[in-house]
């Protein structure tokens, strides 16, 4: 449906004890296609049996009643748990639940042990669907304006009356609760970023809560994790990431309220082995200190504002937001309305405070300090637990060979050849509804932006829209004039710049500061592609935060301050982010492994590709890594106040705003004495071999009816040095799966053949990659796409092949050469990308594309045109001219374990 259809949102989500399937879109027609399939593949699902081998593995299925339906296997779910148990933090988050909910439906893992898969057999599937994906136990629920009545006509007609009413036994019982504390230890994967070898032990404490179901205690123990973890303010953080003796938190610390009984955690990972006797004692005085000093009312305060911004502040996934938020208590029988009065929880968790001073305290009491239901989590590395893990493997498929006769393996063999030929088979999807291209609006909405002139000469983009009360302020400054030798150290003084404390406030005030009267307050690097030009692009920093309109002064002049007085003189603290953030950034290569493939790919393709790389590839992930493990951190920070030179200064500065039209005079007048508070550059710029070219955006002046003001310029970099060329790298890491990428130079933005090979990664994908790599090859997801930059990139994730998928990646290609794909097939692709590109913006974006990218309304029309023109014969033609061996330079990435034919080949860079 993908690709039949303009959604906003479409996928399926295994919880502990329910599975959600979402779907969104801004189409009528299409909401009722989508609920008829959704409705038709959660009750009536075609359940057929087969055997045949997958990755080695005997699978069972039936004969399929429909001999054009691809059959479905086991090869892709195993994969996918083998690659979500490579993260570490996903074992020691999995063993806290099922150890300390142990009586029940917790105990196990509910997307499947790697090693247990296999045993699962036809009927078990089929006995478990029919008892539990049965109408009598489903919930449903709807967010939008389309009319409810039909909603419910549609769910009774297709589902509901085909149906008897059921008693399917499927609440889960409570934990019994312990009578005293208890212990385990498990071991996990080394980290092969690790600084530290040394340091990899992860120590965790968790505490048994109330049912989720008593929706006042759940707010208010939801609450009490936030004061208790929250930011630098918080005991927890104070007395434990401040401690030193860790890197992180543990995973899932603080309130878990996915299960039936509520849980909370709190521990350190990084640790050395002699030193979880010590965090372990920091966890139990810290508990008696809270008990004693209760909290700051200005922490308390700023949590409750939390809320009030939260619920003011609209984003593109509200609903969706909303239905995660109720379906674990709902699934239990809770009351969902009252989960979503959060203003009257609120008001009576105030008045709560005000009756009993120490109502807070008594919580930290009765739930952790005189709590016997208390589990203490051990997590150690094991050289070798992957291996172990192998042999495991090995074992389970040497049994299960050895119980087969030579009749067996024969009938085996015979069913996997008769699945490998009706994948290769075209689908027939003409039982499934679809819309049309002619479905799809033939032109955008414009939107209304006016710039202003800031201190005489920065541009301020205006954008007035339905913000709710919210004011959104961006500024973004160039850094083209920053020496290269400082660029690695980019993402790190994003990171740090508003944490470290800024004028008068220390970083613990500052935080205090930032939560009490902002959203948040955050910069990013930004390496923005020129949409004419594969070869320029601008590089700077993005400063964004948002507030209520009554704190606008109070957010503006904390970027004052940031701007104006930096602070760089908490070494320790400093430390203390470093290693917190290297940590972040090492835990999220497991699930990430193919967007690290897909930059590196792209790394020696364009100018920008290689700042990429420094920005937010595996280089950043390294260099942090080194980092944490050095004495003198205070080198790095000294390179700090260097970046500020060139970043906080506004001759090279221009900023937005989008707030409601009667917000827009106070919005003016403040970032009027922002812009006048920040200082000039006091930069030298020494060019090298870089070149600057600004590029005016578009403007009223030079003809776009939606924008009016002077012209906003961009400084454009170019390298006329560059050469594009070929990169093979492969990360060696002790992966049990792959993840694959290779990225090839196309076209830009602007360019005609941008929009024809748009559609043409969806249609790789769909039509053939998908099926290649994914149903064929077991792995858990693959695809082609196109960047804005005109990168365009295939990929692979947490897949059993290598240099297999490299080689379906040509065949892809080849496939597109030989124009194999049909005028429904292309109309399919159109849908889906336009799904993408008519995805809904919150009034907090709107205008977001010209302030960054310089694309005007006029231009996405014309690209819009572009995509809707795209034809037969110019997928057929852009494939050749860009994608053809020979024809564009591309750049290949691997992460995973060792690979023979790799080290083999000395093309190929092995790290």
């Amino acid at each position: 449906m993908l690709n039949r259809s303009l959604s906003t949102f479409m996928n399926a989500f295994t919880a502990s004890d329910y599975t959600l399937y979402p779907f969104s879109t801004q189409n009528p027609k299409d909401f009722q296609n989508l609920l008829s399939v959704y409705l038709d593949a959660t009750f009536f699902p075609c359940l057929r049996e087969l055997d045949f081998w997958q990755e080695g593995w005997r699978l069972e299925h039936e004969n399929p009643r429909d001999p054009q339906t691809p059959l479905t296997f086991k090869g892709v779910v195993f994969n996918e748990m083998k690659g979500a148990f490579t993260d570490n933090e996903r074992i020691f988050s999995q063993h806290l639940q099922n150890r300390l909910l142990p009586d029940h439906t917790y105990s196990v893992i509910s997307g499947g042990h790697p090693l247990c898969i296999p045993d699962l057999t036809w009927e078990q599937l089929k006995q478990f669907h029919a008892t539990h994906y049965h109408p009598s136990n489903a919930r449903f629920f709807t967010y939008g304006n389309f009319p409810l009545e039909q909603h419910l006509r549609q769910i009774h007609e297709e589902a509901l009356s085909k149906f008897e009413k059921i008693k399917p036994n499927t609440a889960v019982p409570t934990q019994k609760p312990w009578d005293r504390p208890r212990e385990f230890q498990i071991t996990c994967g080394p980290d092969a970023l690790a600084a530290d070898s040394s340091k990899q032990t992860t120590v965790g404490v968790g505490f048994l809560l109330p049912d989720i179901t008593d929706t006042f205690e759940a707010f208010t123990l939801n609450l009490l994790s936030s004061l208790l973890i929250g930011g630098p303010n918080s005991p927890f953080y104070r007395a434990l990431i401040e401690s030193g003796l860790g890197t992180d938190f543990s995973p899932d610390v603080g309130y878990n309220g996915s299960t039936r009984e509520a849980y909370f955690s709190v521990g350190l990972q990084g640790v050395a082995e002699q030193d979880v006797q010590a965090v372990r004692d920091i966890i139990d005085r810290t508990i008696e200190e809270v008990l004693q000093k209760g909290f700051e009312d200005d922490q308390i305060e700023a949590l409750l504002h939390k809320i009030e911004i939260q619920m003011k502040h609209q984003s593109v996934s509200f609903g969706l937001t909303l239905t995660s938020y109720i379906a674990p208590c709902w699934n239990h029988d809770g009351d969902p309305v009252e989960l979503l009065k959060l203003g009257s929880q609120v008001a009576r968790f105030r008045q709560c405070l005000r009756e009993n001073p120490e109502f807070l305290q008594e919580k930290v009491k009765q739930y952790f300090k005189n709590n016997p239901h208390k589990l203490t989590l051990l997590m150690k590395p094991d050289d070798k637990y992957f291996e172990k893990q192998t042999q495991k493997e090995t074992e389970k498929l040497k049994q299960k060979i050895d119980c087969l006769s030579p009749k067996d393996k024969k009938q085996i063999y015979e069913k996997g050849l008769e699945l490998q030929t009706q994948q290769s088979k075209a689908q027939d999807t003409s039982c499934l509804p679809a819309l049309k291209v002619s479905d799809i609006e033939p032109t955008i909405p414009l939107t209304h932006l006016e710039v202003a002139l800031a201190a005489g000469e920065t541009p301020v983009q205006y954008c007035a829209q339905p913000t709710n009360g919210v004011v959104y302020f961006r500024a973004f400054c160039s850094l083209h004039t920053l020496p290269e030798e400082l660029r690695p150290y980019v993402p790190l003084f994003c990171s740090v710049l508003t944490k470290l404390g800024c004028g008068l406030l220390d970083y613990r005030q500052q935080a205090q500061q930032t939560e009490l009267k902002t959203g948040g307050m955050a910069a990013s690097p930004h390496v923005i592609p020129d949409g004419t030009h594969l070869d320029a692009y601008e590089q700077g920093v993005l400063f964004s935060s948002f507030c209520l309109d009554r704190n606008l002064p109070d957010m503006m002049q904390l970027w004052s301050e940031i701007f104006h007085s930096p602070c760089f003189e908490e070494e320790e603290y400093f430390r203390v982010l470093v290693t917190m953030s290297a940590q972040e950034l090492s835990n999220g290569v497991p699930d990430s492994g193919h967007l690290y493939a897909m930059v590196r790919a792209g790394r020696t393709l364009t100018p920008a590709g290689d700042l990429q790389e420094t920005f937010s590839g595996m280089d950043q992930v390294k260099l942090m890594k080194r980092m944490m493990g050095m004495s003198d951190i205070g080198q790095v920070l000294r390179k700090l106040p260097r970046i500020t030179k060139h970043v906080l200064n506004r001759d090279n500065m221009r900023c937005s705003v989008n707030a409601m039209p009667q917000q827009m005079s106070l919005a003016e007048k403040e970032v009027e004495k922002f812009v006048r508070n920040v200082g000039r550059s006091k930069a030298e710029w020494k060019p090298g071999h870089l070149s600057v070219v600004e590029k005016p955006a578009p403007s009223g002046s030079s003809g776009s009816t939606h924008i009016s003001g002077p012209r906003v310029l961009r400084k454009l970099i170019t390298d006329p040095t560059f050469k594009p060329h070929q990169m093979k790298t492969h990360f060696l890491l002790p992966f049990p799966v792959n993840h694959v990428g290779e990225c090839v130079r196309t076209a830009p933005y602007t360019d005609p053949d941008h929009a024809s090979l748009k559609v043409l990664a969806r249609l790789m994908t769909a039509k053939f990659l998908h099926t290649e790599i994914r149903e064929k090859g077991g792995a858990y997801g693959a695809g082609a796409r196109l960047g804005r930059d005109g990168m365009f990139t295939f990929y692979s994730y947490r897949d059993p092949h290598s240099t297999e998928t490299l080689q379906s990646f040509a065949k892809a290609v080849d496939w597109a050469k030989a124009g194999r794909f049909t005028q429904q097939d292309i109309d399919e692709a159109k849908l889906s990308v336009f799904a993408s590109v008519d995805a809904p913006v919150p009034p907090s974006d709107r205008g977001l594309d010209h302030f960054l990218y310089g694309l005007s309304d006029e231009l996405k029309q014309v690209h819009r045109e572009q995509l809707f023109a795209v034809s037969h014969e110019s997928l057929v033609a852009v494939s050749d001219k860009h994608l053809g061996v020979g024809r564009g330079t591309r750049g290949l990435a691997l992460l995973g374990p060792e690979n023979a034919k790799i080290a083999k080949d000395p093309s190929w860079i092995v790290r």
